[in-house]
């Protein structure tokens, strides 16, 4: 039997019914009718301190539950506030549903109180949205926004609901409701054609090197990458966001690739005769000037979504579809191969990157960041969530912290967002409430959403924030340093004194200043039942190298100096 339900009611129901247990969000005026059935609900409701800790929020609780996360928020500022968070999981590829309540549908367009045309706003930052004007449409809508969401490229829909529409009965009936896009085909597969020309080059190719990107986890096809790996003798390299889908530890692991990445990847990458990406997208961070880049090779993308191919680079094959499915597709057909050649080459490439590198260096009294992130890697024997915010820490973090496991790397990668990390931990620890999880993130960051730490209490999470504090907005005072002669405009950054901060919210707290300092802090730390924030106050003015400039070659790299240089400087 149908039952009559107010339009409020029907999206708690739907939620529930899309297998929604956790929703982030803060209430408003607008969005008060679904508040006031949320006592009829099971979902546990999050209170945030600010709407975009609530799309942060279910943005790393969908990246760590592979699920869809779900924020809340009410019409106007509410609204508006969920924008970075967004766009955030716009370029990153994560599912999130958003829903918004709105002025009544006659109050549209009069400039009522809190009036935003938000689905006019988040137009080109989500892959769909919805403004619902009667309460019929929302179960509809809503397992409509749960499929866009999750199939084909993930990413971001916005339900924007008006208050009239949440008050306002009607029959539900959720059969009748299920999705009707019949303009939407997310389940495309390549044609057999282009599976056999990229199987003749992978096997003519003596040069090759896989390019691991976040599509490999999304589609869950770690396994058959690392088999596609193995059995052709083909090295791995990875994007940031592709950092987990394939072992640190794995001797196939070159590592990360682009503008921070290691120097001997970039240089196999312009050596290479063929390229195999899966699952990533050319971005401009991976690939530094296009005109020069990898003109070698020979290339092959698997991606999922058709407007990538040939976007920023042109490739020879391309294989439209699930990586997984895809892979499940070659994997019978490649050829055990021989390279030994190609991995000896890529060996000699390392040259003296060993020394250059900063865990290798004369201890000078310093605090550095690479050995704290270095050190909560060895700490926790790689088996934490790690959730960064945007800059160098980011970088060091890639660089320093071995990830094994997928989904244990959470950062902002395309929008590159201060503020992600925090909010972002708590999504994460949320859907993993088991896991070890830690933040690490810049002080510069960290103080963009830092209420969220109010949230860390009210909930009674076990996180532990690292914060990598020296003084300064770190990668923008780097590039000032390399490219802007030094001046240093508007990036030495004032802080709180971080400890009494975390004293005042009831969280532990404690402060660093010496490298024989940070492995006992961080043991005290995972023992500690309940949050934890310290503050690593590091060298104020070190770089993440090697860095390739802006545009420039990817091969062109400012390295680390040598050991002598380095010696000499800090004398």
């Amino acid at each position: 039997m149908k039952k009559t339900m107010t339009g409020a009611q029907i999206i708690w129901e739907c939620l529930e019914r899309e297998g929604t247990k956790i929703a982030f969000g803060y209430p408003g005026g607008a969005i008060l009718p679904t508040y006031d059935a949320l006592k009829h609900s099971s979902i546990h409701h999050v209170l945030v301190r600010h709407e975009q800790g609530a799309t942060h929020m279910a943005d790393g609780y969908a990246r760590v539950s592979g699920g869809v996360g779900v924020a809340i928020a009410t019409s106007g500022p509410g609204a508006t506030n969920m924008v970075t968070g967004i766009a955030t999981a716009m370029l990153d590829s994560s599912p999130i549903v958003c829903i918004t309540g709105q002025v009544g549908s006659k109050l549209i367009g009069t400039d009522a109180f809190q009036e935003t045309d938000i689905t006019g706003v988040t137009l080109p930052i989500t892959k769909h949205n919805y403004l619902v004007t009667k309460a019929s449409e929302i179960a509809q809508t809503i397992r409509e926004a749960f499929y866009i969401a999750k199939s084909g490229r993930p990413g971001p829909v916005l339900i924007d609901v008006t208050k009239d529409a949440q008050q306002g009965t009607c029959e539900f009936d959720w059969e009748s409701a299920a999705p009707q896009l019949p303009g939407y085909r997310p389940d495309l597969s390549p044609d057999a054609a282009h599976y056999k020309q990229a199987l003749e080059l992978i096997k003519t190719a003596k040069r090759p090197v896989i390019f691991a990107g976040h599509g490999i986890m999304i589609s869950g096809a770690m396994r058959e990458v690392r088999d596609f790996a193995e059995k052709a003798g083909v090295p791995v390299a990875l994007t940031l966001l592709g950092i987990g889908a394939f072992p640190a530890s794995h001797p196939l692991n070159l590592g990360m690739m682009g503008m921070h990445g290691e120097a001997w990847v970039n240089q196999a990458i312009q050596d290479a005769d063929l390229l195999i990406a899966l699952g990533m997208r050319f971005d401009d961070r991976v690939t530094g000037n296009l005109k020069n880049y990898a003109t070698k090779a020979k290339k092959i993308h698997v991606e999922i979504d058709p407007s990538e191919i040939n976007k920023n680079v042109k490739v020879d094959v391309a294989l439209v579809g699930d990586v997984r499915e895809v892979l499940n597709e070659l994997l019978p057909h490649v050829e055990a191969t021989d390279r030994k050649e190609w991995f000896d080459h890529i060996e000699s490439l390392k040259g003296d990157s060993a020394v250059r590198d900063i865990q290798n260096l004369p201890d000078n009294g310093h605090l550095y960041a690479a050995h704290v992130i270095n050190d909560i890697w060895r700490e926790t024997e790689g088996n934490a969530i790690v959730v960064t915010d945007v800059g160098q820490h980011q970088m060091w973090e890639a660089q320093y912290y071995k990830h094994d496991n997928p989904r244990s790397l959470i950062t902002s990668g395309g929008l590159g967002t201060m503020g992600f990390a925090l909010p972002a931990a708590i999504g994460a620890k949320m859907a993993n409430p088991d896991a070890e999880v830690w933040v690490i993130v810049g002080d510069g960051g960290f103080q963009m959403t830092m209420c969220e730490l109010a949230t860390i209490v009210q909930e009674r999470l076990d996180i532990n924030i690292a914060i990598i504090n020296n003084g300064y907005l770190g990668m923008v005072r780097q590039w000032q340093e390399f490219f802007y002669e030094r001046n240093y405009q508007a990036t030495p950054l004032l802080s709180p004194d971080f400890s009494v901060l975390a004293s005042a919210y009831g969280i532990k707290s404690s402060s660093v200043t010496t490298r024989a300092d940070v492995v006992p802090t961080v043991r005290a730390a995972r023992k500690h039942q309940g949050a934890v924030l310290i503050d690593f106050q590091v060298e104020q003015e070190d770089t993440v190298y090697p860095m390739v400039p802006a545009g420039a070659d990817l091969h062109n790299m400012i390295r680390r100096p040598s050991p002598i240089v380095e010696t000499a400087m800090d004398k």
